[in-house]
């Protein structure tokens, strides 16, 4: 079989660029060229045999930073996954994906994951209190999910500030998909996609903005081709903002990504980056709640005091990627991951049960993680049907410790009705280490897409993952007064997780598919909540003496179709899914209290999901995601819960992102976000009586393209100036207000 290299194309490119055609030349031209590719490759096709660079072609210009996964000409539409594991396009993936591209991000004018994802359909915010820290934190079809981030393909654990101006997509999995990710992912996993470098031409594009609330901000892209086999690629970010109408509260974030490819030989590719990232944050606390009557306090709010109050994260890692075709049906990939995180904070709120009425949190976090993740790929025909074999071994190591500050207050000024100005004094020390985690896990997992003919196609997958676990507890006195000793924990367990899909495409352009996947999450999973077994940490009795659990299981089945419109240019999708969670680690009524019900509960989660993303028309494109879901507790060690709905779990959410190309220089849209009601409760249980109301927010924004090199776009957030709130503490007292009104404008220079 013939192959066309990355430097051929790259020498078509080069002879393009050196015409001075018309768009009917341009158009002869592109046809010829995949006449001949398409000739070269005449035989089995092999989704992983040959990886090109996506080559967009607008306006007599190519655009060698187009996002490589997305859909050429439809911006918000996202072709494949960047997970080489996941093999076929996104439209024949027996699963609900969302994924949001570069173009909707940059548009929608949120810069913080945070901020994106919980505009999401099936995803809410958890709360940063107690036993965990303050950080992104994220909650799935009703399930913990602030352990399923992965960037690249690979887990990113600590629960720091992320930020988009590296990314090409966000991916979102919904349901269980352990195959992929080993522990966890009980309601879905997040993976962020960064942007890497390209050996196809040097571009720059710098961008800077100026908004209300003192928005600042500046990002750098940039990519140098050194040679024919060696390119860089460098991102940089500063932003500096107070939060919308909460001052002091603000943040303050640089950020840089460096990232390289050598072509070696033909056959090997190497790729590595670096990543380093810093906020400066105060951070907002949000709004009093009362916890007898439900009444949110509005008067009431925590917007970051002045002195003291802080939150510093840092975030620096580093990957290398190997690839390898060995044949052209057989590819060898090798990633490995080496970094850290760390998150500090002293958070301080009004509270009238505390002496003077102020209220401190404090809490450091320290994360090193170590990973390494290897894939053979088989792409060829066996007996007659296309085979696409991922082979895997991966290995972790993640390393976890966690303290608080002791804070001193020499003078407080502070009015509970009226903090714009208040402030606190004194001084804060950090104290030793509470707890370290340390946990191995070595994972080996087989899988394979079998094209059995023209309409049937099957997904089948099985990982086993063995871990060994340990955490040191330093000596502690828990609310009832008990003492538990310095004491240190550690068991070793193994599970075995599955994935089953069946696509059926009877259709020229579209498709029905059925799916099962499992997961599995272990006893202390999450590693910032140290020995607090409601908050998802290790299960001890109210001695200190450690409890053993199984695994939480959960099973996930689905039945969906997908849809590819308008020259594929537009991708519809509809689901309706069932997620059952057995065995469930119950923290008891109090979860200050480190023992807990183990195994005793049991909990469902089932909905239809509706989306779309892409053209509905050349001119009007669309990213719309639906969510309509219902929760249930089945069982519980306490049977007044049975019957009862998960806490922080909206029934209901939307979220609508439109654009419309006016003019040939003139874009506008807006974004709509709707959630019903969300009640509180500790995470993975019954919810209470709190109550945040529903919500709808409004965005808007316009983009001008002055000339080919300048751009201009314009945002307003939360149009109407709503009052929402998008989270609340699992005992009351505290719920997070969304965003007020904002407003910003960036310009954008390419060259």
């Amino acid at each position: 079989m013939s192959v066309i290299k990355q430097g051929d194309i790259a020498t078509l490119r080069n002879s393009i660029r050196g015409k001075d055609w018309k768009d009917g030349q341009y158009a002869s031209m592109a046809g010829t060229l995949a006449l001949a590719i398409s000739a070269a490759m005449i035989g089995p096709v092999h989704a992983a045999g040959v990886t090109l660079d996506t080559l967009v072609v607008e306006e007599g210009v190519i655009k060698a930073d187009a996002n490589p996964y997305a859909e050429p000409d439809a911006p918000y539409k996202a072709k494949r996954l960047s997970d080489t594991r996941q093999t076929r396009d996104i439209a024949d993936t027996p699963q609900t994906m969302t994924v949001i591209t570069k173009e909707a991000i940059a548009e929608s004018g949120k810069t913080e994951l945070k901020d994106i994802l919980s505009a999401q359909p099936g995803i809410t915010l958890g709360t940063g209190e107690g036993g965990n820290s303050f950080g992104d934190r994220y909650i799935i079809r009703g399930y913990e999910a602030r352990s399923d981030v992965y960037t690249d393909g690979l887990r990113e654990p600590g629960l720091i500030t992320r930020e988009t101006f590296a990314l090409e997509q966000i991916e979102i999995s919904k349901g269980p998909s352990s195959t992929f990710g080993g522990r966890g992912s009980t309601g879905g996993a997040v993976n962020s996609v960064t942007k890497k470098a390209t050996m196809e031409e040097d571009f720059t594009t710098l961008e800077g903005g100026l908004g209300s609330d003192k928005y600042k901000r500046g990002t750098l892209d940039t990519n140098r081709v050194i040679n024919d086999d060696l390119a860089v690629r460098l991102n940089l970010l500063y932003t500096d903002a107070d939060i919308p109408d909460r001052a002091p509260a603000k943040e303050n974030r640089q950020g840089v990504l460096i990232s390289g490819v050598y072509q070696a030989t033909d056959k090997l590719k190497v790729s590595a980056d670096l990543y380093h990232f810093e906020g400066d944050d105060k951070t907002d606390a949000g709004t009093a709640l009362d916890r007898t009557t439900g009444v949110i306090d509005t008067e009431r709010q925590y917007v970051g005091q002045d002195g003291l109050d802080f939150q510093k994260t840092q975030a620096d890692i580093g990957t290398l990627k190997l690839d390898l075709d060995i044949t052209d049906e057989i590819r060898l990939e090798n990633k490995t991951r080496l970094g850290s995180t760390s998150n500090d904070y002293i958070i301080s709120a009004y509270d009238s049960r505390f002496t003077g009425g102020l209220r401190a949190f404090t809490g450091w976090q320290e994360n090193d993680y170590l990973g390494n993740q290897t894939n053979l790929i088989i792409d060829k025909n066996l007996n007659g049907q296309r085979h696409t074999i991922i082979a895997g071994v991966e290995y972790a190591n993640e390393e976890t410790k966690a303290g608080d500050y002791s804070v001193t207050t020499d003078s407080v000024t502070i009015d509970p009705y009226n903090t714009d100005n208040a402030s606190w004094v004194g001084s804060y020390s950090k104290n030793a280490g509470e707890t370290e985690l340390s946990m191995d896990t070595v994972s080996a997992y087989l899988m394979d897409t079998v094209t059995l003919n023209d309409d049937w196609e099957v997904f089948g997958g099985v990982r086993y993952d063995y871990f060994n676990y340990s955490l040191w507890a330093a000596e502690s006195t828990s609310r009832s007064g008990v003492v538990t000793p310095e004491t240190t924990y550690s068991y070793s367990d193994g599970f075995l997780n599955g994935h089953l899909g069946v696509v059926f495409s009877p259709w020229q352009h579209g498709n029905v598919y059925a799916s099962w996947g499992t997961s599995s999450n272990i006893n202390g999973g999450e590693a910032d909540a140290g020995t607090n077994c409601g908050y998802g940490g290790l299960c001890t009795d109210d001695e200190g003496n450690y409890k053993s659990a199984d695994p939480e299981q959960s099973t996930n089945l689905e039945i969906g179709t997908k849809w590819n419109l308008m020259d594929e240019k537009l991708l519809l999708t509809a689901a309706i899914f069932r997620t059952t969670k057995d065995d469930v680690i119950e923290g008891g009524n109090d979860s200050y209290v480190s023992g807990g019900s183990l195994n005793t509960g049991r909990n469902r989660v089932e909905g239809i999901e509706l989306g779309l993303s892409g053209n509905i028309t050349p001119k009007l494109s669309a990213q719309l995601g639906v969510a309509i879901m219902d929760s249930e507790i089945l069982k519980s060690h306490d049977e007044a819960n049975v019957g009862e709905r998960k806490a922080n779990f909206a029934d209901n959410s939307a979220n609508l992102q439109l654009r419309y190309q006016a003019t040939p220089k003139l874009a506008v849209g807006g974004v709509v976000t709707y959630s019903s009601e969300i009640y509180g409760g500790q995470p993975d249980a019954a919810a209470n009586s709190i109550e945040l109301p529903d919500y709808t927010v409004y965005d808007v924004f316009a983009a001008y393209q002055v000339n080919k090199q300048l751009s201009l776009r314009a945002n307003i957030q939360n149009l109407t100036d709503e009052d929402y709130y998008t989270a609340v503490y699992r005992g009351g007292s505290i719920v997070y207000l969304g965003d007020a009104r904002s407003a910003n404008v960036s310009v954008t220079y390419k060259f």
